[in-house]
């Protein structure tokens, strides 16, 4: 029998009731652990947790993440600056110098700026007080409707409803689903104000591989970025990373808005992720690429 994959789900707050605490990403977690070689043997081995700090205020799990026996971890940036401490970066930095690979989130504005430290990944994320978008045209709020959340956010749609998102081509690894029409990824998750991702264009091995639109401006942004493995000055082969523009592509409410969402979110929902069940066969096949190709 193959030893199944491990994958940390790791969220960077603590748990709460009503916020987005790692409970509110059961069906991922479920469906990551429901995936099955062809023999039936499970391919994943998932383990799913916030936050938490020992007597030095660090993650204990996060903070020792290089000798950890994880081969994944997907971080679910959801702090606005306090969510990794010095240590738990290092950590985090170790695990994926060693050449284990990482998914990051996040969402609009300032949230998962913790994240600035991490080698690579920081690239990757724009905030708006912490490694802002290069193109200063996109310092504005994309966001008609939620006006006290500030760049960078884009209205891609209500939270409960799909996007059809734009490949670049080449068509990544990532966005292949044998069982669409178009034999590709062609919905995912909307969310009303989605964060900010990019590539600088030194990073040769990474590159954006997919793109939404904003219902609002109609401007692309982009949804996906892509890194591939590579020998860094140490000699070290660095994993691979996959970041996102926002972590509602992954939460339960963005997959079943019947799973609820915490009090604060006040925008009125959609049904299309419900209307259409491509759009959920879509981003579950996403799941299972990053899944297998982070490994």
């Amino acid at each position: 029998m193959i030893k199944p994959i491990r994958i940390l789900l790791q969220t960077t707050i603590p748990s709460t009731e009503d916020d987005w605490s790692i409970f509110r990403f059961s069906l991922l977690q479920d469906y990551l652990a429901s995936i099955q070689d062809e023999a039936g043997n499970p391919l994943f081995e998932v383990k799913a947790r916030d936050r938490s700090i020992d007597a030095e205020g660090n993650d204990p799990v996060l903070s020792t993440l290089g000798e950890s026996n994880f081969d994944q971890l997907w971080l679910f940036a959801l702090d606005t600056g306090d969510g990794l401490t010095e240590k738990d970066i290092a950590g985090i930095n170790a695990f994926h110098q060693r050449g284990s690979g990482i998914l990051t989130t996040r969402d609009h504005q300032d949230m998962g700026c913790s994240m600035c430290g991490l080698v690579d990944i920081g690239d990757l994320h724009y905030f708006n007080t912490k490694n802002p978008d290069p193109d200063n045209t996109r310092w504005s709020r994309d966001d008609p409707h939620t006006t006290y959340i500030s760049w960078p956010n884009y209205y891609s749609g209500a939270n409960g409803d799909y996007q059809k998102i734009t490949l670049v081509e080449p068509i990544h690894e990532l966005l292949k689903n044998p069982h669409s029409p178009s034999g590709s990824i062609e919905f995912f998750p909307t969310h009303p104000h989605e964060g900010g991702i990019g590539v600088h264009p030194e990073k040769l091995n990474a590159r954006v591989i997919a793109l939404g639109k904003s219902l609002a401006t109609g401007r692309d942004f982009n949804l996906v970025v892509a890194l591939d493995n590579y020998t860094d000055a140490q000699g070290n082969l660095v994993g691979r990373v996959v970041a996102n523009s926002s972590f509602h592509h992954f939460v339960d409410y963005n997959w079943d808005i019947n799973k609820g969402c915490p009090t604060f979110v006040d925008e009125p929902p959609g049904d299309g992720m419900k209307t259409e069940p491509r759009a959920l066969e879509d981003i579950k096949a996403y799941v299972r690429n990053v899944a297998l190709w982070l490994a």
